[in-house]
């Protein structure tokens, strides 16, 4: 069933998620990303990010299957990107760069003029994935803070 704002890539549907899709994001998230911290888990991060958003919480669904996710963020300042994530089978079909570009397109219609995104150093293959998307890299030094709500340790 396609949303308002739903985008078509090939046989691929970009449409905000919806409570049916958690079992899909909930798999292709722990198979993206395997080490997440708690706070990262589909578990903690959906419902938190219904309440801010939801509208940029994005799948891309094909053959009623979750293949993958981003989660877009705007505080009026700045554009962020998060969870960005294709299923293993699904890759190198463009189904990411169409995530990328529908969470740009939202973002600017809420009057963003940049988007920032953070990649694990230890995930730099993915580095050429966004530079093609026009990223660039710009030396920062990333700083986070656990606050006595999160469990675990951030990294």
């Amino acid at each position: 069933m396609r949303t308002a704002g739903a985008r078509t890539f090939a046989m691929t549907d970009i449409i905000s998620y919806a409570p049916e899709h958690f079992e899909g994001v909930d798999r292709l998230w722990s198979e993206a990303f395997p080490d997440d911290p708690p706070w990262n888990r589909a578990d903690a991060a959906i419902p938190a990010k219904m309440k801010v958003q939801p509208d940029l919480l994005l799948v891309a669904v094909e053959d009623g299957t979750v293949a993958g996710s981003i989660m877009a963020g705007y505080d009026g300042h700045r554009g962020w990107l998060y969870a960005v994530a294709v299923l293993k089978t699904h890759q190198r079909r463009g189904i990411g760069a169409a995530l990328v570009r529908e969470a740009e397109l939202r973002l600017q219609a809420l009057g963003c003029t940049k988007v920032n995104l953070q990649v694990r150093s230890t995930n730099a293959s993915v580095v050429g994935f966004y530079k093609e998307l026009g990223y660039a890299v710009e030396e920062r030094v990333s700083l986070g803070k656990c606050l006595p709500t999160c469990t675990g340790s951030p990294r």
